[in-house]
């Protein structure tokens, strides 16, 4: 996964979204926290993986891969927000059950917030390409998955969403 092209991408949207929407000097660093939040919700919701009252199975790889990438979306913009594109990742290889890696996802994202040094946002990172692979993403498949939903977010603002 090239992250260096990644960020450059997110960075014309957010610069685009920030433009077409007057929020110059505004922080948008919680908006953009919640956000995150939301997002990782909505990927556990579709992973199912927490539902043990449920028999209903976790929905498509299709639309799981894109619930990921919605969070990579906020992942990117919260680095280059804190200036923090230029990184080195080490994917972590760590056997726990679904559910736990979304609730240690949680707890990097608070740390984050408590403290948002670059290390904790390393961390953040790292974990959430971790649980990538642990649902069957290869770093090819995010990155192409990122860059059909990148230009799906600039049509969005084509048309005022």
């Amino acid at each position: 996964m090239n992250l260096e092209k990644l960020f450059n991408l997110q960075s014309i949207l957010d610069k685009r979204i920030l433009e077409e929407h007057n929020l110059h000097g505004k922080s948008l660093f919680s908006k953009k926290i919640l956000a995150l939040q939301v997002e990782v919700s909505e990927l556990a919701n579709e992973t199912r993986c927490f539902k043990f009252w449920s028999n209903k199975g976790p929905s498509s790889k299709e639309v799981i891969l894109e619930e990921y990438v919605d969070c990579l979306h906020f992942i990117l913009s919260i680095g280059l927000e804190k200036k923090y594109s230029d990184l080195e990742l080490n994917v972590k290889t760590e056997n726990k059950e679904l559910t736990k890696k979304f609730m240690h996802l949680y707890l990097d994202i608070n740390d984050f917030v408590v403290c948002p040094t670059k290390d904790n946002y390393k961390t953040l990172f790292e974990d959430f390409l971790h649980l990538g692979t642990e649902l069957g993403f290869s770093f090819e498949e995010i990155e192409v998955a990122y860059l059909h939903k990148n230009s799906i977010n600039h049509q969005r603002q084509d048309t005022g969403y």
